[in-house]
């Protein structure tokens, strides 16, 4: 398997540059001003797959995005992986945060990223590592290194919680037919400290509505005597955590799983320098759970973050008023065993209630997932294992996760297959943020472990 870091060192130039044009196309789900740009992004990828050397590539329309389907037939009796990502990308807001423009991709070197990094909006989460798949499929076909069947099924509305990959799966169960799913759409500890995702958070998304008087009022005439829409929404919001951080909603922590002291003890193996922590996010303490550490409050604990919040006049200058409405969106990260619809639930049902009779609040549900957790004793973890092992020189540290891909549960429950994580991101790598990038050597390193997979996979499932 040498081959693959020959195809790679000959190939770099050309993988880098079509990624780039990638990351050029704004597909952001979220804003339907950009939907042209999301069928021009679905058309480049399903063009990717066939000049990578997919027999058959289908753009399958949803009541949503389309999601592009491609696979690599070779022999029905050997194993097949299922590859999944997502080629739409958050909004890039506030656009002013960011060095260069978010859709015109530049290449920077960085002091972790001294061999240069992309930066673009979806460079990391997840056109680069989903590209990734494309570019091993490309080598293992020209070479004629491919020991396995390979499917892709690519979404286009992960970031709006994948409402149409639901309906798409069941559907489609036949098509999709695996004996593992693998995901490039996390990240690892270091560039010199290789991990396995193997816990992923589930997920609850809600908007909330308050309103007080039937319209904008002066804050003179009628200040003090009528309820302020922001100021309720704030003083609801900051009620949902404790003096201990601790979330206040009736019932939230009820099927919370509680680790072992000796997995929390496995867990602190992994390195982390809290000072570094603190250092690159520029804050002089951390913040969190009382009674657990940094690294198990963004992983195996629960939380409820504000991810926006408005109302009233925000614009240049002054203008007195007492806001009619009021707004926010809040998340909830879960871990395993807790169900996001009983959460979303139980959240509106409390936030409802401790609304005083002066304000009216509406809330709702945008979308959600489950948990999941994947053992680490499986035909396809040690073929994941072996494959890092053979490309970082080391082996692969387990890692729970603190995001969030909620179609990974409804894999396991309609396609009857576990899944691998295998992701390349840093944490440094601002997903989400202004300045998002991916380091190139990531990139290609990504591509060289997942062709090492397949090898690994196929020989280990004929034991």
């Amino acid at each position: 398997m040498n081959t693959v870091k020959i195809y790679i060192n000959e190939h770099k130039d050309r993988f880098v540059e079509e990624l780039i044009e990638l990351l050029k196309i704004p597909s952001v789900s979220a804003d339907s001003s950009y939907k042209k740009e999301v069928l021009r992004t679905a058309n480049f990828i399903s063009e990717s797959l066939k000049k990578a050397g997919c027999d058959k590539v289908e753009i399958c329309e949803t009541p949503g995005y389309p999601i592009v389907y491609g696979e690599k037939i070779i022999d029905k009796n050997l194993p097949t992986v299922l590859v999944y990502g997502h080629y739409d990308v958050q909004p890039a807001d506030p656009i002013n945060l960011w060095d260069s423009p978010p859709f015109e991709p530049v290449i920077k070197k960085t002091a972790i990223h001294p061999e240069g990094a992309i930066f673009a909006r979806g460079a990391c989460d997840d056109k680069g590592q989903m590209f990734m798949h494309v570019k091993a499929l490309e080598y293992m076909t020209k070479s004629g290194n491919l020991p396995c069947n390979v499917k892709f099924m690519i979404e286009g509305e992960e970031e709006v919680g994948s409402k149409n990959l639901s309906w798409f799966v069941p559907r489609n169960k036949e098509k999709l037919a695996n004996d593992v799913i693998l995901i490039s759409d996390t990240g690892m500890i270091a560039n010199d400290i290789p991990s396995i995702t193997t816990g992923l958070r589930g997920l609850s998304y809600v908007e909330v509505e308050v309103t007080g008087p039937n319209r904008d009022l002066h804050s003179g005439l009628y200040g003090g005597a009528v309820a302020n829409p922001i100021n309720i929404l704030t003083k609801m919001i900051a009620s949902l955590h404790d003096e201990n951080n601790h979330i206040t909603i009736p019932g939230f922590y009820d099927a919370v799983e509680e680790l072992s002291s000796t997995e929390r003890a496995a867990m602190a193996k992994a390195p982390f320098l809290l000072e570094n922590y603190k250092k690159a996010l520029d804050i002089e303490e951390v913040h969190g759970e009382k009674g657990y550490t940094t690294n198990e409050r963004n992983s195996i604990r629960p939380t409820l973050d504000v991810n926006g919040i408005w109302g009233g006049y925000t614009g240049e200058g002054a203008k007195t008023v007492i806001a009619s409405k009021a707004f926010a969106k809040i998340s909830m990260r879960l871990v395993p065993n807790q169900n996001w619809e009983k959460i979303t639930e139980l959240f509106k049902n409390h936030f409802e209630s401790i609304a005083p009779k002066s304000v009216k609040v509406v809330v709702k549900p945008h979308h959600g997932g489950q948990g999941y957790v994947t053992p680490i004793d499986t035909i396809e973890y040690k073929a994941a294992s072996k494959a890092y092992e053979t490309s970082f020189g080391k082996t692969p540290i387990p890692q729970r996760s603190g995001g969030s891909i909620p179609i990974v549960a409804l894999f396991e429950q309609e396609l009857k297959s576990k899944t691998i994580l295998m992701g390349f991101g840093l944490d440094s790598d601002a997903i989400h943020s202004p300045n998002e990038h991916f380091g190139i050597w990531n990139y290609l390193k990504g591509i060289e472990t997942i062709s090492y997979f397949y090898q690994y996979f196929t020989e280990l499932s004929k034991k």
